[in-house]
């Protein structure tokens, strides 16, 4: 039986190499973007290009909440398990938005919605054999950060959401690979790499490495020998590395953990 993995962000820049390189191996992919023209054009190219037939796609706008509950709720129904779920999706916004649900944007999507998601599967990651959980983040992400903000809501947008959203990420790695270690699931975090993409051109201008080393830096963490009795570190170029101190603060993991519970509540 096929191991399954679900990629979100998989219709663009790394999310899209990563797909073309996952579409290769003997896997059940389920591939998300917003845009639903865009997973079925990505879908097609994948089967046209490999001999995999079994590409799901699931569509959600990570600013829109339900959306991601409801993509939760599909995925759930349709694969008893998942062995690898890679959270990739996300975005660098120059402006200050608030969602529908309330949120800043850059951390309702970089951050609210991959951890509404992850932990709507976390029983079907738990019910696999591989039970890899892996998000992407950022060498960028943030050195400290206020809870009371965090709770009361982000006032930043551009670099600092960005920063702030990806420290969150780390923070989220950390407690939930704490508490999943008793079930045998492993949740690491990883910097692609300063990568060719929309996002960078989106905040820092058009430079960086082509999207096959993100790739290649993504798969490392998710399929990897080497990290299959690691969880809750971060990698840079294939090695564990130290994140920012305040990463390793349990108080704050706890207390982030706590008011992101309290902010998806109505979801979970």
């Amino acid at each position: 039986m096929n191991k399954t993995v679900l990629l979100t962000g998989s219709t663009d820049g790394i999310g899209l190499q990563t797909a073309k390189e996952l579409s290769k191996k003997q896997y059940d992919l389920i591939i998300h973007g917003r845009n639903p023209e865009k997973v079925g054009t990505v879908i097609q190219e994948l089967k046209k290009h490999t001999d995999c037939n079994n590409i799901y796609g699931v569509v959600a706008d990570f600013s829109n909440l339900t959306e991601v509950s409801n993509m939760a709720k599909e995925i759930a129904k349709q694969h008893k398990k998942i062995d690898i779920l890679i959270n990739n999706a996300g975005i660098y916004s120059s402006d200050y938005r608030i969602t529908n649900d309330g949120f800043e944007i850059t951390y309702q999507v970089n951050h609210l919605a991959p951890v509404l998601l992850t932990l709507k599967l976390l029983d079907n990651v738990k019910r696999s054999d591989l039970r890899r959980i892996v998000n992407v983040v950022s060498m960028a992400h943030a050195s400290n950060i206020d809870l009371n903000e965090i709770r009361n809501g982000i006032k930043h947008s551009g670099y600092e959401a960005y920063a702030i959203s990806k420290l969150c990420n780390i923070l989220f790695t950390k407690k939930l690979a704490a508490i999943t270690r008793p079930d045998n699931v492993t949740v690491n975090c990883l910097h692609p790499g300063v990568i060719n993409t929309k996002l960078l051109k989106e905040g820092w201008g058009g430079f960086g490495a082509d999207v096959k080393k993100g790739a290649d830096n993504i798969l490392y963490v998710a399929e990897s020998d080497e990290v299959k009795d690691i969880s809750g570190a971060y990698f840079m170029d294939k090695k564990p590395m130290a994140p920012a101190q305040i990463a390793f603060d349990e108080k704050i993991q706890d207390e982030l953990w706590k008011i992101n519970l309290d902010q998806l509540k109505s979801f979970l």
